[in-house]
């Protein structure tokens, strides 16, 4: 993946910069070409802000395609890079076959009850951190879970461009 500075992206025509950032919000590039009109950023958080404003001023049905967008956890099938990585670093890849049924299970709980799947800034949590965090937020109303997993999105979006941008 490239590294790219603040000043380049304030300096990258939409194509570029959507190029650079489409993947920061799972399969959701249209956030990046919201986010682009916002330039010139004055830092990463700066850029984060404003992509998260582009989620926040979206529809119900367009953020409702976004959570949809991101992959059930330990499951690694179909799965972008970064979503991988997040979940290898959380041991989601190295499950045993009775904790792997266990997530299959809530997945299916999960989407049965919200109509998007679990999602968690997985980063370095452990298999079990994540599973009682799964069976917790089973206890959400469908709008409090709705806000958890936007609030979590924008977290795995933060990280996300920690990863992309370097510092100068």
């Amino acid at each position: 993946m490239s590294e790219h500075t603040i000043e380049t992206l304030n300096d990258a025509d939409e194509a570029a910069f959507v190029e650079a950032l489409g993947g920061v919000y799972e399969r959701s590039p249209w956030v990046a070409a919201r986010a682009w009109s916002e330039r010139p950023f004055d830092d990463v958080a700066d850029l984060h802000a404003c992509m998260e404003r582009a989620v926040r001023n979206a529809s119900r049905e367009r953020k409702l395609e976004l959570l949809r967008a991101h992959p059930d956890l330990g499951d690694q099938t179909e799965i972008t890079d970064a979503s991988e990585a997040e979940q290898s670093s959380a041991g989601l890849d190295q499950l045993t076959p009775q904790q792997y049924e266990t997530f299959q299970r809530l997945n299916e709980r999960y989407r049965d009850a919200f109509g998007f799947p679990f999602i968690m800034a997985v980063r370095d949590e452990s298999p079990g951190a994540i599973r009682s965090a799964m069976e917790r937020r089973l206890e959400n109303t469908e709008n409090e879970e709705f806000r958890t997993a936007l609030n979590e999105v924008h977290e795995i979006a933060r990280l996300r461009l920690g990863d992309r941008l370097t510092r100068v």
